[in-house]
């Protein structure tokens, strides 16, 4: 399940247990409806209560980063997990935006904060 939030040119997600595609699918409208009439946005990732995802969200992940390389500015990814570093890390490849890891939400709503 997620819980989603946005602001002028930004989008918050946190994800609560396992992260589905339709899960996925939600996130992806909200920020193709934004970039659309907003331009590039901020993203804020909240994965500290996630427990799992699925292999086909994963993929999604994968096309997604790919065709919205220019569209974000700045990604925040909140999480305790080694993991999940790693992989947003990875994801970084392909997307243009400066990203950081966070262990504290505020930190990481600071953070993007900083750049408005």
């Amino acid at each position: 399940m997620i819980v989603t939030d946005h602001q002028p040119h930004r989008v918050s997600v946190a994800v609560y247990g396992e992260f589905t595609l339709a899960d996925y699918k939600e996130f992806e409208e909200l920020v193709n409806f934004k970039v659309k009439f907003e331009g590039p946005v901020d993203l804020l990732f909240d994965l500290r209560e996630m427990a799992d995802f699925t292999l086909d969200v994963a993929w999604e992940e994968l096309k997604f980063s790919r065709t919205h390389a220019n569209d974000f500015n700045r990604i925040a990814v909140v999480t305790d997990s080694q993991w999940l570093t790693w992989a947003a890390w990875l994801s970084q490849i392909f997307v243009n935006a400066e990203m950081q890891i966070f262990s504290d939400a505020d930190e990481a709503a600071g953070w993007l904060g900083a750049a408005a």
